[in-house]
């Protein structure tokens, strides 16, 4: 029986994002990507595909950036309209719930003074059955004691009056505002939804090929692509070498390094701004 004395090595591939920083500069971590994709269990796909696929997703991605762009704000100020509508109406709720509980306390002061006044009438009425002068000053007492009630919850009545009509008018001015943001919102939902039905049908198109795209490309590179792109202040992610330079900050781009981009070979970034750099054979063969 034959042995063997070597032990058998598991194919892989690895695939590496560079960008080579200046010799007499520290690296920056920022603008440094690597992705390392294991492909035990998967065809390895050329460099040269995988430049294509992506330069492919930039250009949908960026359709999509443009679509949106067209909305503007319009979004945002739908939505802050909507915030502070939402927020007038939980203050006339506030309002409301005041100019209750005050018109509940005018109609409890209401209510006392019925029954101090029915107080009143009935000590009257014992006044003129008394025996001695110390139940007429005891009753009379008690008498002006219940006046005194009326006084003050006459008093606070008026107050609480006050306190409705002052609530009232803030409930009016408040309303007056909320019917003008109303209108307002209306107008802008209404222009939005003008921009949402054009552009709609296209970018949800432009959404599915995105997402078709994005199936192609291994979860390493895809997330670093939407890293880029996101930290990239116009969203692009792969940029084509023109003249000599780095389509996305225009920074010099060394002949080394763009020797290394026209051999498909890696996957290089940019030392300035850690875009991917493709180069026009790239490009024609993304739009073929």
């Amino acid at each position: 029986m034959a042995t063997s004395k070597g032990k058998a090595k598991s194919s892989s591939s690895k695939e590496k994002i560079e960008t080579v920083q200046p010799a007499d500069s520290q690296p920056n971590p920022e603008t440094i990507v690597t992705v390392t994709t294991e492909t035990d269990d998967k065809p390895e796909v050329p460099i040269e595909k995988k430049l294509i696929t992506l330069y492919q997703l930039q250009q949908i991605d960026t359709q999509i950036d443009k679509i949106r762009i067209i909305r503007g704000e319009l979004p945002l100020e739908v939505q802050d309209l909507e915030d502070e509508i939402a927020g007038l109406n939980h203050r006339l709720e506030n309002f409301q719930e005041e100019v209750d509980a005050f018109e509940k306390q005018v109609a409890e002061k209401q209510i006392q003074i019925k029954e101090s006044q029915s107080m009143i009438a009935r000590y009257k009425e014992q006044q003129n059955n008394v025996r001695n002068n110390r139940e007429y000053d005891y009753l009379s007492k008690e008498i002006e004691f219940q006046d005194l009630e009326i006084q003050l919850a006459e008093k606070r009545i008026r107050e609480f009056r006050h306190s409705i009509e002052t609530r009232k008018e803030s409930m009016a001015a408040s309303q007056e505002v909320l019917d003008e943001k109303q209108a307002d919102l209306d107008i802008k939902r209404a222009e939005l939804k003008d921009i949402v039905e054009e552009t709609e049908k296209e970018e949800l198109g432009l959404v599915g090929k995105s997402d078709d795209n994005q199936k192609y490309i291994e979860d390493r590179l895809l997330t670093a692509y939407k890293r880029i792109r996101k930290n990239a202040r116009n969203g692009l992610a792969v940029v084509l070498v023109e003249r000599g330079a780095c389509g996305g900050c225009f920074n010099k781009i060394p002949p080394q390094h763009q020797l290394e981009i026209s051999m498909h070979k890696k996957i290089i970034v940019c030392e300035y701004c850690g875009r991917i750099l493709v180069d026009d054979a790239i490009v024609k063969a993304a739009n073929a």
